[in-house]
């Protein structure tokens, strides 16, 4: 067997045990169903455990690869709390969604319904913000990118808001049809942010090859309505 075959072998074991223990694995299911990174008290609040506990098994969780940790947005003093994310590697597996399957259903609505990539996916990027959310347009635009293997960072000069997307999770099928591939992700943003309270306007994707990856979103913060347009 060879080292790189050793070495898979033993991250999947590692996975295995950390999920194998019930309560570890209610966790990771929470993580996963969230349809935002998830904070500690929050992950307490959902399931009734020990906040203490719930870090360890985080940890344990964060050591196998399964999620990944990141410091999320603080309004307030101090730095910002850690939250969890499902780890980008793992989309497709342990019972998790690939990213190819949220694809696959939406281009299966544009099949049977006619209007354009962009609309249809802009319909289910407005489904994908829940109803009260405290998060703003940029926050939960990020958040869904990075759910979709993306690993967006973001970039802000003045006004305007790059978020570049470090990875493309549907490389093949973007090099073979990437007008309809990058169309989709465009009217995905649109949705996103428009669902999210508009703090944000998307104006355009920068697409670049995708084996290299490196796609731009480009943003810029919303006018408030009393702001004149200078016309």
């Amino acid at each position: 067997m060879s080292d790189a075959s050793k070495g898979e072998r033993a991250l999947l074991q590692r996975r295995a045990r950390a999920l194998g223990d019930p309560t570890r694995f209610r966790i990771f299911r929470c993580i996963v169903e969230s349809p935002e990174p998830l904070r500690v008290g929050e992950i307490t609040e959902q399931l009734g455990l020990n906040h203490n506990a719930i870090r360890q098994h985080l940890a344990k969780l964060r050591e196998a690869g399964l999620i990944r940790e990141e410091r999320g947005s603080g309004d307030g003093p101090g730095r910002p709390p850690l939250q969890y994310r499902l780890a980008t590697e793992v989309a497709g597996t342990w019972g998790t969604a690939s990213p190819y399957e949220e694809l696959a259903r939406l281009l299966l609505e544009l099949h049977k319904s006619g209007p354009s990539p962009r609309e249809v996916a802009a319909e289910f990027g407005r489904k994908l913000v829940p109803p009260g959310s405290s998060n703003g347009s940029l926050e939960h635009l990020e958040a869904e990118m990075a759910r979709r293997g993306f690993e967006p960072h973001r970039r802000e000069h003045g006004g305007e808001v790059e978020l570049v997307l470090g990875r493309c999770p549907y490389e093949a099928l973007a090099a073979t049809d990437p007008d309809v591939v990058c169309e989709l992700h465009l009217g995905l943003a649109e949705g996103i942010v428009e669902a999210a309270g508009a703090e944000v306007e998307v104006t355009h994707l920068v697409a670049r090859d995708p084996a290299q990856a490196g796609c731009s979103l480009m943003l810029q913060y919303a006018r408030p309505a009393s702001e004149p347009t200078g016309d």
